[in-house]
């Protein structure tokens, strides 16, 4: 059986093909595509842990008239330490998250963490001799300093239902907190400002002599 013929025009198409040795341009593996959003880090573990290991130290007091972190900023209700300062360990910090996301849940909203668990608490077992070292890591802490706020959320959201949400979470964290909204007065201190007359100034000024200081001081030194 002969073989089939083939067109001319089908013959004039093949010899004008070519092939041509170019790729399609491929982004190498490490390039990131433009995005305006960060990447989302832990709030309950630094990123690059820590170089030394760090002191057990002592909470912050805000002194000289500080009043930073103790008012909502980007929330609509807030979370707020109320007794003294503490040490929070990652562990309860996650706890009363999760606590506040589950009263929540099925609700449009948005939390926002105003601290950081970044102090790495290290311990040594109970029957080993003192020395030998500070220990090994054993978890991540924050130090919360007094009136500050840890917690706020925004969104749609009744007030009775997120005071709910607090306190369900107050209960998990050590130490005494307050629902507070924005708007609300800062706190120096314990002392909030702006309520009952109550001034930055009066809180700075120097401490007012009683009448007992007040007639000693007038009365002549005793001559040796």
């Amino acid at each position: 059986m002969p073989p089939p013929r083939i067109s001319q025009s089908l013959t004039a198409q093949l010899s004008r093909m070519t092939i041509s040795s170019s790729r399609p341009r491929v982004l190498a593996p490490s390039a990131r595509t433009f995005a305006t959003t960060s990447h989302r880090l832990n709030w309950l573990a630094p990123k690059a842990g820590e170089s030394c290991k760090s002191r057990k130290g002592r909470c912050r007091v805000p002194t000289g008239g500080s009043m930073r972190g103790t008012t909502v900023i980007w929330g609509d209700y807030g979370l707020r330490m109320r007794d003294h300062d503490r040490r929070i360990s990652a562990n309860q910090l996650r706890i009363a998250e999760e606590t506040i996301k589950k009263r929540l849940r099925g609700m449009k909203f948005r939390m926002y963490m105003r601290i950081a668990a970044n102090i790495g608490v290290y311990t040594s077992g109970n029957d080993v001799r003192m020395g030998k070292g500070k220990g090994s890591f054993d978890h991540w802490a924050s130090r919360v300093s007094v009136s500050k706020v840890i917690f706020e959320v925004k969104g749609d959201l009744h007030e009775q239902v997120v005071r709910d949400a607090f306190r369900l979470a107050g209960n998990k964290l050590p130490g005494l907190y307050e629902f507070v909204k924005k708007g609300d007065p800062p706190k120096m201190g314990i002392t909030k400002v702006g309520v009952n007359g109550v001034t930055v100034e009066d809180l700075k000024r120097p401490r007012v002599k009683l009448p007992l200081e007040t007639t000693a001081a007038r009365l002549p030194s005793a001559s040796p």
